[in-house]
């Protein structure tokens, strides 16, 4: 039995959806309402009890709701019963730190306009439900390179453009 994350939400203080990763199989109206539900269960909760759920109701038994607040937004990792609460919170904390780092500053309009980067830094960070890097210099340093990649590739786009643009 492998320890494993179901599923990743960023949802801001109105519950709408900023970022959706769910690593099971399951029908759209289902994730629609997994969110509806974790948004009401947690935006509920007072500051001061501790940052996570057990047994969540549209999830299957043996699931927790593990989540830290960053501003507007609640970041929330549906685990596994078996995952360590404490370590999917210090995950959150470096993927907010990943975002941070990127963005300077992430806020809620990066997540929006910046979609497949913040899914590119999360994928640094767990991949299929299993959590591959948590030191926040190699997810950096990742992302760099993806980012350097994308640039000569668009580089070379360009330069192809011109050269058929020459060749009319």
């Amino acid at each position: 039995h492998l320890k494993m994350i179901k599923g990743i939400l960023v949802i801001n203080n109105h519950g709408k959806p900023r970022l959706t990763k769910f690593y099971e199989h399951l029908p759209v109206e289902r994730q629609q309402a997994m969110i509806r539900e974790c948004f009401m269960m947690i935006s509920k909760r007072s500051d001061r009890v501790c940052n996570f759920l057990e047994d969540v109701g549209a999830w299957s038994k043996d699931t927790k709701l593990v989540y830290r607040v960053y501003a507007t937004l609640y970041f929330i990792f549906v685990v596994d019963g078996s995952e360590s609460e404490l370590g999917i919170l210090d995950l959150i904390h470096v993927f907010v730190e990943s975002l941070d780092h990127v963005f300077e500053n992430v806020c809620e309009l990066d997540l929006i306009f910046h979609t497949d980067k913040v899914h590119h830094i999360l994928d640094e960070i767990v991949m299929g439900g299993m959590v591959l890097e948590t030191n926040l210099q190699e997810i950096l340093t990742a992302v760099k390179e993806q980012e350097e990649l994308e640039a000569k590739g668009s580089k070379v786009a360009s330069a192809k453009l011109k050269l058929k643009q020459q060749l009319r």
